[in-house]
Formats: C-alpha cells, structure tokens, sequence
C-alpha cells in the first residue's frame, strides 16, 4: 500500500457509513473530511479521492486531479452527472448495485501486484477415504513455506472441516458460513482474520466449512481464487468428489487439480468416474497414488489406468491416521506425504512457469 490513504469527503451518513464498510472489507485505512475546504490538506497527496453526492454539489474549491470517484445511493440522475462532470469525477459508483467496483477501487490501493500471480490447486480423492485432505492440507503447509505463502481453502462441506482435521476447530476466526464476497477482495486483509496452522516457517490460513456444514458459494470463492492469484499466494482447495457449483469453478480455473488414487482396482475404477466430470473442466489434472506396491512399476500401471500423469507416490506412512485424531499433523516432516506434497507442488510451479513463456 502507498504512504497516503484514500480520501473521503461525505456529509451523508448513510452513505459514509457504506463507504467505510465496503474500504474495511477490502483491508483500506482511509482519511475523512467534512467537506471540500477541511480535505485541502490531502487532496493532493490522496491515491484516491471519494465523494458523496453532497460533497460534489458544493462549487469546486480544489485544482483538478485524477483519481476521484463519486458514490450516490441509487441511480443518479441528471443533476448529479452535471455535478460530477464540472468536478471532474472519473467514476460514479451507485450502491448498492455496484459495491464491487468501490471494492476494488480500494483493492487497487492496499495491493501491490504479485511479481509472479499465485496458484491455484485442486485435490481430491478417487475414492472416499483416499485421504485427500489429509493430502489437500499438507500440499498447503508446504507452499506456505514459500515467500508468497498459502491458503488452505475448504470446498467439501460434507467433508467435517478442514478446522477440525488441522486442530483447529476450537480457534476463532471466520469459516465459510461467515464469509460473504462477491468482485474484488484484498486476501491478506481476509487471511489475517482467518484460524492459523502454525508451522515453523508461520502460519497457514485456513477457510473451513465449520460444523454447520455450509461451504462456499461461487461468487465467494471466485473472488477468493482471484485475490490469491494476485497476492501471489497458491490457493489449495480440498475439493468434495461429487463436485458442487462452488467446487466445479475452482477445477475450471485451478493450474492443477490432484487426483489421490489408493493403488487398488476397485480405487481406480470408482477415480475413473470422478475423472469424468474432471475431464469436462480442465484437462490440468495429475495422479498421486498412495497405498502398497511392491514396485514402481505397479504404481505406474495403477496411474497408467487412469490417463493424467503420475505425480508422485506415496507408501503407507506408518502412524499417520492416530496422528491426525490427536491433532498432531503432519506426524513427520519427512514422511511421505510431505515428499509427493514437494513433488507435487514443484510440478505445479514449473508448468505454470512453462505456460507463461
């Protein structure tokens, strides 16, 4: 963010009040005035200049600058365009229809783009009880180690929370059933409120579905997805085997989506039938196979069965289910979990990196 805040200039309460709200929700400190000749002082200098409807009537009495929006209640109507053309408004914004737009005025403000834009992966299991969550949370523990850092995201609101798998359940903090976004979101304002993994390179942020079981809608995840991208966080999605609405926008727009396959014959046939539906969104998908093989050979075959490349795979790891129900997770950081989440996450990144050439 800048040195110097947006300013805003509003004698309408009402309209103030919405105005504050919509800067909070995307992370913006802004600085006010009663009127024209109280904001001379940062006029200038504001990256933003904000005005209500009461504000743009007065007669200008500040040199004209760019960068200087116009927000009214409703449609305005010809008096107020002829307003805002004399004062040199850039933009006018009508609430409530077009909050996003304000949203994102402010968004523009707090966040510096990314030097690389984010990603944004999928994981989910082949089968019920492939552990894909398991898998989903440790890919994300292991990209939050990176500079740009992670976000753990719950798409499978049937799936008993992510919260409660990571040890977090009892940690305050917005789940899905309190998050409604719709446009642009600042994601480092929205990942500070959110329940911590505390780790030793920090703390993943996790957006879980929480026990009422409500996860996310289209809108919120969109706009989710989208402020990781441009944070240039990577996004991990748990993902539910029978796809909801929500869930089907994060495969379209994921650079990966993981399939975890247990290497057994009736596994691989029920992944068969999840692929299917994969394979009408993306073609961006890879297998992890886990369970016993005597070779490599055999994981292989299993993958080879299925179609999209094998990733990595990963052998029993012994304690790892009695881990997780004491909250102790990952149980070792070297395990194999943690080596096909590396394997994995380092795939992402040089495909990415090759797409953009």
């Amino acid at each position: 963010m800048t040195g110097e805040r947006p300013l805003v200039v509003a004698g309408d309460e009402t309209v103030l009040d919405e105005i504050l709200r919509v800067a909070a929700v995307a992370g913006c400190e802004l600085d006010r005035a009663p009127d024209l000749t109280a904001a001379h002082g940062h006029w200038a200098r504001a990256p933003l200049v904000v005005l209500d409807e009461e504000a743009v009537r007065l007669p200008p009495a500040l040199p004209r600058r760019r960068g200087i929006l116009l927000v009214c209640k409703g449609s305005p109507g010809p008096e107020t365009w002829q307003h805002a053309f004399r004062g040199g408004v850039e933009r006018v914004i009508s609430l409530p229809d077009e909050e996003s737009e304000l949203a994102g005025a402010f968004a523009d403000v707090v966040e510096t783009p990314a030097e690389e834009p984010g990603l944004v992966l999928g994981v989910i299991g082949g089968r019920g009880g492939a552990g894909a969550s398991v898998f989903a949370a440790t890919l994300a523990l292991a990209a939050d180690r990176d500079p740009g850092g992670a976000l753990l995201v719950d798409c499978d609101p049937l799936g008993g929370g992510l919260d409660v798998l990571l040890g977090l359940e009892k940690a305050p903090g917005p789940r899905w059933s309190d998050v409604r976004l719709t446009g642009r979101v600042s994601l480092p304002s929205l990942a500070a409120t959110l329940p911590r993994r505390r780790h030793r390179g920090g703390g993943l942020p996790v957006l879980a579905c929480g026990p009422e079981g409500e996860g996310p809608s289209v809108e919120s995840l969109s706009a989710v997805l989208s402020a990781g991208r441009r944070s240039g966080r990577t996004v991990v999605c748990d993902l539910p085997r029978t796809l909801t609405d929500a869930a089907a926008e994060a495969v379209a727009v994921a650079d990966l989506v993981v399939l975890v396959v247990p290497i057994e014959l009736r596994a691989c046939m029920a992944a068969k039938q999840v692929l299917r539906r994969l394979s009408e969104l993306t073609a961006r998908t890879g297998v992890v196979a886990c369970g016993r093989s005597s070779t490599d050979a055999g994981r292989a075959q299993a993958a080879g069965l299925l179609g999209p490349p094998l990733l990595a795979a990963m052998p029993p790891e012994r304690g790892l289910p009695a881990a997780v129900e004491r909250g102790e997770f990952p149980a070792k950081s070297t395990g194999p979990v943690v080596k096909a989440a590396s394997r994995v996450l380092a795939a992402a990144r040089h495909e990415a990196r090759t797409a953009t050439r």
